[in-house]
């Protein structure tokens, strides 16, 4: 009996290598018979088929653990889809996971027609001519301090945009001077910038010079009348003569770097309250309304007398290339008179009558020396832009504000503006929209006089507060070069 049990365990044994007959399909099996079941017609299909497709059903619903019934997918070819992978998506495949490998210098090589193939087929376009935003090498690192790290990051190209800096403009004064006992008369000009940092400034009956560099402070002329006092300042061209009109109707000449008066020149009945310079030719504008011709150079100095204001003359002012004298008075109206050619008496090319209040305000545009601005005093409150070629009024805008001062500056290409009555401010405007830029305050009393610095950075205003605040709005651009200036004299060379 041990004999036959000991054959029935043999057999048992043998039986589990042995191919089980009632198992179900194995999947290989059941893959295969779907393909070959795909290939026969839809219309007829064989037994084979109807007998895989049936044999591979399997559960809709299985017992979870928690006795809940989940759904499975019940479609052929069992529980998980495996996509079909065809030679040609297995090519595309293998090349993108080279080309991620290759050196970015690396050169097109010769199946490039086929790889742009699989470029489009696999993307629906060419990546090489696609325009997509990039960025291309390492980020650069932000500045110590910088705030704003993205914008380093996404700005390592240089454009237009990026390159251009908003430009700042100080709202507080650099600096603020002591002017007392100044003479608060709107129609005086009191103050001028010389070309060698010098700020000439009138106080009362005294003249003083302030070197802006170290900051020392001289007394250059006193009157001798207490009575008597300065009612205008005016640099030479070369900034090394000083001329003063006076109260004593007087035009006096002084030799600022050897603190000694030239010469002083009669022929007005009225207060002086105005000067400019043409190189050798001054000219004086004084309360009579009359305008006086001045070559310093010769003993008879007198040239000639323009005749064209009725009441004082306020305001006067040479055109940079010295074709044009443009003369504002208290009766509206601005003048433009030719320069001199040893004419006695001369007629002015232009007369404006637009304004309808004094005209002391006068600039001309350093870059257009054709283009004249005018501001107009408490009844007017305009500011207009002139074409003395033309004789045409271009621009004309309302300050609501008493007009006293207006200066060119260069370096921005834009207008400043002096006001007394009733904002007494500062106006920085872009030319030639006259779009307004920013305002300057600080000041408790009207703007009388303005005074441009000589590199154009800074503008120097003094105040009926009897003082003089000095604004930073100009700073040159340091990638512009500065043109070499000339040192040439002819006054020096003639009266020395």
């Amino acid at each position: 009996m041990a004999h036959f049990g000991f054959e029935n365990d043999i057999h048992s044994v043998l039986k589990l290598d042995m191919p089980i007959t009632n198992a179900p399909m194995a999947r290989w099996q059941r893959k295969a018979s779907t393909s070959a079941s795909a290939n026969t017609s839809a219309l007829s299909p064989s037994k084979s088929s109807n007998r895989s497709i049936s044999m591979s059903k399997t559960p809709s619903k299985t017992p979870g653990k928690s006795g809940k019934t989940q759904n499975t997918p019940s479609k052929a070819g069992g529980d998980r889809f495996i996509p079909t992978r065809n030679p040609t998506r297995m090519d595309v495949a293998t090349f993108l996971m080279s080309k991620e490998n290759e050196p970015v210098d690396q050169t097109v090589s010769a199946s490039a027609p086929t790889q742009k193939a699989w470029s489009v087929t696999l993307n629906g376009y060419d990546l090489e001519e696609a325009k997509i935003l990039h960025l291309g090498g390492k980020p650069l690192n932000a500045p110590e301090g910088y705030q704003n790290n993205l914008k380093v990051l996404y700005s390592q190209v240089p454009t237009p945009v990026s390159i251009k800096k908003t430009r700042y403009i100080s709202t507080v004064p650099e600096r603020i001077l002591d002017a007392p006992e100044l003479k608060n008369d709107f129609y005086l000009n009191l103050m001028d910038w010389g070309k060698h940092n010098l700020l000439a400034v009138a106080l009362s009956e005294q003249v003083y010079l302030w070197d802006a560099a170290p900051g020392d402070i001289t007394m250059l002329k006193k009157m001798e009348d207490e009575n008597d006092f300065i009612c205008s300042v005016s640099w030479s061209n070369d900034g090394n003569f000083l001329a003063i009109g006076t109260s004593d109707c007087k035009v006096e000449l002084w030799d600022v770097p050897y603190n000694k008066r030239l010469r002083s020149m009669d022929g007005h009945h009225a207060r002086v309250s105005c000067l400019s310079w043409n190189d050798h030719v001054l000219s004086s504008g004084s309360r009579s309304g009359l305008i006086h011709q001045h070559d310093v150079r010769v003993a008879d100095h007198h040239l000639c007398t323009l005749r064209g204001h009725s009441q004082e003359v306020c305001g006067l002012t040479w055109s940079p290339d010295g074709r044009y004298l443009a003369s504002g008075g208290n009766d509206n109206l601005v003048n433009i008179w030719p320069s001199v050619q040893g004419a006695s008496q001369q007629t002015a090319v232009h007369s404006f009558t637009e304004h309808q209040g004094a005209v002391k305000a006068l600039a001309w545009c350093p870059w257009q020396p054709s283009i004249l601005a005018s501001g107009g005093g408490t009844s007017d409150r305009h500011i207009r832009i002139w074409n003395v070629n033309s004789g045409s009024c271009i621009n004309a805008w309302d300050t609501c504000s008493q007009v006293s001062s207006l200066l060119f500056a260069p370096n921005y290409k834009e207008l400043v503006s002096g006001h007394g009555f009733a904002h007494d401010k500062i106006f920085i405007w872009k030319y030639p929209s006259l779009a307004k830029v920013t305002e300057l305050e600080g000041h408790d009393g009207r703007i009388l006089n303005m005074a441009l610095s000589p590199d154009g950075s800074t503008v120097a205003s003094i105040s009926a507060d009897e003082t003089i605040r000095l604004w930073k709005c100009f700073e040159k651009d340091p990638s512009k070069k500065p043109k070499a200036a000339s040192t040439s004299s002819i006054i020096q060379q003639h009266i020395r």
